[in-house]
């Protein structure tokens, strides 16, 4: 059985890393650079595998020769590309990341090609699968796969950043267990602030809704109930690319062991919070035990 599968994007992403912030009209001097993949499940599956889970990546991939670092990368963590349908119209989301010495990023990205699942995708992992795992790419597609994941009470994931297409809104509706960053659930709540938007999402059907706000921690709510502050762990970061995605994979991966929600957001702070101490490839990706030892040392009110 399959713990995870995931329905999304995958990137290349390329890092710039500068000797000083990249300011518009002005020059930074790049001290380092690096290549891995990227994209919002492609990465959050690296993490739930790192963390022990068994992942399969199941959105749109390519045929030609520019997929073969993708395919091995996946691999290397042991992240199973075996039944992803692929198309020769399809090219990964092209990024250039530039980091500053602080650690935070400006990302620059191509998403043009089509991405996430087919508009009929193939359910038969879903159906045997501990969780569902969606971006809000390939909306009808994911929509699909939602409600069949829904009617066998699957739980899903899910994380958006934009509203790609004419039903992301049904899509986000069909998520059990939705968590945003707070400048888009704000967005699509009309709210203003990360507390009153995370009461927006949580609505009666939803098992939980988390808005993630970076080093100021996240505010989940869930049934209607008030929302609720759960703080950052006081890491020193110089590294915040990815975080988010990893923050995801480290939730799906505690809630397919069938760990409790508030306790599996706990687990997923701290993965993001260990991944934010360190540069480098897929080596940055925190195991089970590194996680579990902040937790030891650090621990979060629920």
């Amino acid at each position: 059985m399959i713990d995870i599968v995931g329905l999304g994007c995958v990137a290349v992403d390329d890092f710039l890393y500068t000797e000083s912030p990249a300011v518009a009209g002005e020059k930074a001097r790049v001290i380092g650079r690096r290549r891995q993949i990227g994209g919002l499940t492609a990465l959050a599956l690296q993490a739930a595998a790192r963390l022990g889970s068994t992942c399969s990546f199941e959105g749109l991939l390519g045929s030609h020769d520019e997929w073969a670092f993708v395919d091995e990368e996946l691999a290397e963590l042991g992240v199973t590309t075996s039944f992803a349908p692929r198309r020769e119209d399809v090219h990964p989301v092209l990024s250039t990341i530039a980091v500053a010495p602080s650690g935070e990023r400006t990302i620059f990205f191509d998403d043009s090609s089509p991405a996430g699942p087919d508009d009929t995708p193939d359910l038969s992992r879903v159906g045997e699968c501990a969780v569902l795992l969606l971006d809000g790419h390939g909306v009808p597609g994911a929509i699909v796969a939602a409600e069949f994941a829904r009617n066998r009470g699957i739980p899903i994931v899910a994380d958006c950043e934009t509203i790609q297409h004419p039903r992301s809104r049904e899509l986000l509706d069909l998520v059990d267990h939705l968590i945003l960053p707070a400048a888009f659930a704000m967005a699509v709540t009309g709210t203003s602030s990360p507390s009153d938007a995370a009461e927006g999402l949580g609505g009666p059907e939803r098992t939980l809704a988390a808005v993630t706000d970076g080093a100021n921690g996240l505010f989940h709510s869930a049934g209607g109930d008030p929302a609720r502050h759960m703080p950052a762990f006081p890491v020193e970061a110089i590294d915040t690319t990815g975080c988010g995605d990893v923050f995801h994979g480290a939730y799906a991966s505690a809630i397919a062991r069938g760990v409790a929600p508030l306790d599996s957001l706990r687990f997923a702070s701290a993965a993001a919070a260990v991944l934010s101490t360190r540069r480098g490839g897929p080596e940055r990706l925190p195991n089970r035990e590194e996680v579990d030892e902040l937790l030891a040392t650090a621990p979060l009110p629920l």
